[in-house]
């Protein structure tokens, strides 16, 4: 056990260090670039949001190890840290909709807990899919430390 201690302590100290902030940032900025140019090309029947498509972009580029995890984990956990205060609006605007909620406010209630459910569903089998993929296709053992 005490060699297998020295490797695990001899790996972590040659672990690199996190990107500089600026380069996290430009990291987050160009992937929602090449979102934007992606976006457009969705049909007007099916718009899919910018956004999205950068969220699955970097989970892409994070799974194939293009982009590594401490390349963006410093201003992802920023970014995080200011979900709140992005959400003030979207609440603020919803209490002068109220009276659409005292209308259809369980309709409302039941399509988010089924679009929660549909989403939780497809995220689970498209994770369990890449995860498949880097097994069988690409023989590779999936561990999340890599």
């Amino acid at each position: 056990m005490a060699a297998n201690d020295k490797v695990t302590k001899a790996e972590t100290a040659k672990e690199e260090p996190a990107s500089p902030i600026l380069i996290q940032m430009g990291i987050f900025a160009a992937i929602l670039f090449v979102s934007s140019l992606i976006s457009p090309l969705f049909p007007a029947s099916f718009p899919v949001p910018t956004p999205v498509i950068g969220l699955v972009l970097l989970y892409v580029l994070l799974a194939t190890h293009i982009v590594k995890l401490r390349n963006v984990e410093k201003f992802g956990d920023f970014m995080i840290s200011l979900i709140a205060f992005l959400f003030v609006p979207s609440g603020i605007q919803l209490a002068a909709s109220l009276d659409i909620l005292k209308a259809q406010g369980v309709q409302i209630v039941i399509v988010v807990l089924i679009a929660t459910i549909v989403l939780l569903v497809v995220v689970a089998y498209t994770t369990a899919g890449f995860i498949w993929i880097r097994k069988n296709v690409f023989h590779r053992d999936v561990n999340v430390d890599d």
